[in-house]
């Protein structure tokens, strides 16, 4: 096994998807009519242990289980109130090379298997803080037809995106030779993270703000953290609007230290702006320009 060098590097290694055959399928909720079921992709918690195991080696990480239980507690089961209780388990991964992240998991305790699936929820979510699997819960909503047992009648392709780099280098062989990959978006998705850039569009946050950041993200590849960006596409993208921002709003404090005080203040209470670190939106950052470019230009020549 190569050696990782930097917990960057391992942190780059954990965030990859995993290979399409240890993604699995969950009917989430059904139609009134019970024909169509909302799918949801997971993969066993096998996965996420043999990931950790590949890039850290077995001895490289830990996890630890604390178990409670709660009861009773009234609930309603098939719309009749019943006694049950809950079980619930914190689980605290660590790896000394990089650090330690928690998740919770819980389950009713009548479930037969109330233990084992508290855990593996709770084992994941911790996992998940440090990038691995986190790309599953980027899927937006699916339905797929569902047979009279509730199961799919055929499973959704997997987007490029959420493809292993070896998969996906096969899927757009097949495209650029005619063949349809079947998910329709292999040509949009494209290319694999770049840590590097993740790290440019974070750089960004002090000059934009919280709120004009959070914004653009959101705006741009719907997610609230850079590291969420599901692909590289996605990633180039929310950087170049990021890096406009950054130029707006250095051209906004360049004309504020030539005009009045008061006249800058004017102008950000008509755009109803508090602060320069409270623009909510693209939108009023350009307008906020054009207004303190207008001021500029009307202030008597030196």
């Amino acid at each position: 096994m190569e050696q990782v060098q930097t917990a960057a590097e391992a942190l780059v290694r954990l965030e990859q998807p995993f290979a399409s055959k240890d993604v699995k399928w969950l009917v989430a909720a059904t139609s009134k009519d019970g024909r169509k079921g909302r799918v949801t992709p997971y993969a066993d918690p096998r996965a996420y242990t043999d990931r950790l195991n590949l890039v850290f080696t077995a001895s490289g990480w830990t996890r630890e289980y604390t178990v409670q239980t709660l009861a009773p507690i009234t609930r309603l089961k098939n719309d009749k109130p019943i006694q049950s209780g809950k079980v619930l388990v914190t689980c605290v991964v660590s790896i000394p090379s990089v650090g330690a992240h928690s998740g919770c998991g819980e389950q009713w305790a009548e479930d037969p298997n109330a233990l084992t699936s508290a855990e593996a929820q709770a084992f994941k979510r911790a996992c998940s803080n440090f990038g691995l699997g986190r790309y599953l819960y980027r899927f937006g909503e699916m339905w797929v037809d569902i047979d009279e047992f509730k199961r799919p009648r055929e499973f959704p392709a997997l987007p490029s995106w959420a493809l292993p780099e070896n998969e996906r280098r096969n899927a757009s062989t097949a495209n650029t030779n005619g063949k349809s990959s079947g998910n329709g978006t292999a040509s949009v998705q494209k290319g694999p993270l770049d840590a590097s850039v993740t790290g440019k569009i974070e750089g960004c946050r002090r000059a934009l703000g919280q709120m004009l950041y959070i914004n653009i993200l959101g705006s741009v590849s719907k997610v609230r953290s850079a590291r969420d960006i599901p692909n590289q596409h996605l990633q180039l993208e929310v950087l170049k609007w990021m890096e406009s921002g950054v130029r707006g709003m250095a051209r906004v404090r360049s004309v504020a230290s030539e005009i009045p005080e008061t006249q800058f203040f004017e102008i950000l209470d008509g755009l109803g702006v508090r602060s320069l670190d409270q623009i909510p939106k693209f939108g009023v950052l350009a307008k906020l320009v054009e207004q303190m470019n207008e001021a500029q230009s009307k202030m008597p020549a030196a």
